[in-house]
């Protein structure tokens, strides 16, 4: 299924407002290596934040500028943006007066998703993790698929590449496919994976009608989550539904599992899997990319060793280092669902949790505010500590009603160890305090990259006492 378009298509300029983020760092990084002319800008550019990640994109050939309108060209044929650049924006501003097209970041990956064999993968929880297993596991078949993912694949992770993309020879292309700002509802997959539905950033009804829309616009083969009891309740149209889980109902199931600290291994029939993973969610996540690989009839030996071999994704479940029996790990939970996940998995392999949530913006903490504090009272066990900053201002307009405070007192009130600390910084002479032998440190949160830093800082504290 070679793509001989690929050195064919016509060649455009196009300029990135806010090129840092996981999405469009992704999509520029495709383009360019499709031989387009890309340039980006990021606020984070000027003052040296994460250069690790513009490194990597001068390193591609992508220029970078601050964020003053000097980025868009005369030359510049398009201007692309997230949902999260706001219109005032000096590059916004430049093109408007120059009369350059703006297109969404959401729109421009679905016109290219859409002309090709597509595979996108959506969900409100385990989503990037099973985009970057499918595409990993195309990859080794030797598909040449090309993927865009939301998290960096550690396998393909190194000084010039960033892994949450890879270009490929082949017509497939695999996607993370974001319920988030509904652009969901703008592809049309050849096949579609939804992983589960829960509350997280929309309503329950609200995405429930976003996947529908997914399902319906499906072609071929639709795989969802048979685990998932709100993908039940939702009558999903399509007429090849394959389904995979833990129970005896899904086609696609697994038995014998066996999990262990950073590892599981499991049957599907009588074929054995392995996984360097952590929790009984990573097997359910392994089972999506099985169902996948099924479906485009690659084998179960050749998805078996792609699996085994596959590292993981950055922030999720990343083991930063250990020391003195205390092994410090980073991951993105920032949902009810995926904290609770996060915690159990962790307890698998250490005596008691120490864990650090950053809530990131102030709608999301508002609106997820309650389920939050359940979530934390439901898994955290009475030894176990929370500790919690003030929540992360992202910009723009957000109403500030509500503190990381407000959230600790009420999980306090439910019996357990919380404690609001308003600077990240203070948390770890805090944590020194408290720690013994055996404890793991989980740092939580979502969208801020400078919380692997945090957690390099606290190793790094932890081995200079």
């Amino acid at each position: 299924m070679r793509d001989d378009t690929l050195h064919n298509i016509k060649k455009f300029s196009y300029h990135f407002v806010g090129i840092g983020g996981i999405g469009m760092s992704a999509i520029a990084q495709v383009l360019r290596e499709q031989g387009h002319i890309v340039s980006g800008s990021d606020r984070n550019y000027d003052k040296q934040i994460t250069p690790s990640l513009f490194s990597a994109l001068l390193s591609k050939g992508i220029s970078l500028h601050a964020q003053d309108g000097s980025g868009v060209k005369e030359n510049t044929d398009f201007v692309v943006v997230s949902s999260a650049i706001e219109e005032d924006n000096p590059d916004i501003k430049k093109a408007l007066v120059n009369n350059k097209k703006i297109i969404k970041r959401a729109d421009l990956l679905a016109g290219m998703f859409n002309r090709k064999y597509g595979i996108a993968i959506g969900g409100t929880n385990g989503k990037t993790t099973v985009s970057c297993m499918v595409g990993y596991v195309l990859d080794y078949a030797g598909l040449s698929p090309t993927v865009i993912v939301g998290g960096c694949i550690k396998n393909y992770t190194d000084n010039s590449h960033l892994g949450n993309a890879k270009t490929g020879t082949s017509d497939i292309m695999s996607i993370e496919a974001d319920e988030s700002d509904g652009s969901i509802v703008l592809y049309t997959p050849r096949i579609a994976v939804i992983t589960n539905v829960s509350k997280d950033h929309k309503s329950i009804d609200e995405i429930s009608r976003m996947f529908v829309c997914f399902s319906e616009n499906t072609a071929e083969t639709l795989i969802v989550n048979a685990d998932c009891p709100r993908l039940k309740l939702i009558e999903l149209k399509h007429k090849n539904i394959v389904t995979y889980g833990l129970n005896n109902n899904a086609v696609i199931r697994a038995k014998n599992i066996v999990c262990k600290p950073f590892q599981a291994t499991f049957e599907v029939g009588r074929h054995s899997f392995e996984i360097n993973l952590p929790g009984i969610y990573n097997v359910s996540n392994a089972l999506a990319a099985i169902a996948v690989a099924r479906t485009l009839n690659i084998n179960d030996d050749k998805t078996a060793a792609a699996l085994r071999q596959f590292r993981g994704v950055q922030r999720r479940m990343d083991i930063i280092g250990e020391t003195d029996g205390i092994i410090i790990v980073d991951d993105y939970a920032h949902n009810p669902e995926k904290v609770m996940a996060a915690i159990n998995a962790v307890k698998l392999g250490c005596k008691r949790v120490i864990a650090v949530f950053q809530p990131h913006g102030y709608g999301p903490a508002s609106f997820m505010k309650e389920e939050l504090i359940d979530a934390f009272i439901n898994v955290l066990s009475p030894q176990d500590m929370l500790f919690m900053p003030e929540i992360y201002y992202a910009g723009g307009t957000a109403s500030k009603n509500i503190s990381s405070a407000d959230i600790i007192k009420r999980i306090k009130e439910g019996g357990k160890n919380a404690f609001f600390i308003e600077k990240r910084a203070d948390i770890i002479p805090a944590i020194k305090k408290q720690l013994r032998t055996g404890d793991c440190i989980l740092v939580m949160g979502a969208r801020d990259n400078t919380l692997t830093e945090f957690c390099q800082n606290i190793l790094h504290s932890l081995q200079n006492k």
